[in-house]
Formats: structure tokens, sequence, C-alpha cells
């Protein structure tokens, strides 16, 4: 199977299933600064492959998303919820390699 269709299929079940928790969860920021965090955790811990990695959790979580609020809100919330996804991501991925 080509490199790009594996890829491809994991991005698209990656973003189905934040879509469906963006459901459940609600829209907005919080919400999407969870599941980056939950992405950046699974990154860490289970050192996924092309499929999983780039594919499946690249699809669930969302740079686009990160984008939409930080450049629609005011600067201040801007400025925060780039801190916090910096920081929590960033974490979440350590703590996550950690653990394994």
């Amino acid at each position: 199977m080509p490199h790009s269709l594996i890829i491809g299929s994991g991005a698209a079940l990656g973003a189905g299933a934040r879509y469906l928790l963006t459901i459940a969860l609600g829209d907005g920021m919080l919400p999407l600064l969870i599941l980056n965090i939950v992405g950046s955790a699974l990154m860490g811990y289970t050192r996924p492959g092309p499929f999983w990695g780039t594919g499946f959790l690249g699809g669930f979580t969302s740079f686009a998303g990160f984008a939409f609020f930080t450049a629609d809100s005011h600067w201040s919330i801007a400025l925060a919820y780039v801190a916090a996804t910096l920081v929590g991501c960033t974490a979440a991925y350590l703590a996550g390699d950690k653990l394994r």
C-alpha cells in the first residue's frame, strides 16, 4: 500500500474521531486544547508509526483549529491559549514518553 494512502487513511480516521469527540465535548477552545493534549500524550506514550502517528494522531489533533481560535481572539486570550497549548502539549508528550 502506498505510504500516502496509509497516512491519509489514518488521518481520515483521526479527524473522524476528533469530530465525534467535539460533538460530545462541545466546540470551542477548551475541548480542542484537551484533544490536542490527549493526542500529544498518546504520541509520547505509543511512539507510533506513520498510520497511527502522522495519520491518526495528526488528524485527531488540530493545528488549524488552534490557529483559528488564536487568530479570532483578543490578544490576551490568544497569548494564554498559545501558552497553554505549548506547555500542555509538550508536558503531555514528555509524560507519555516517561510512562512508556
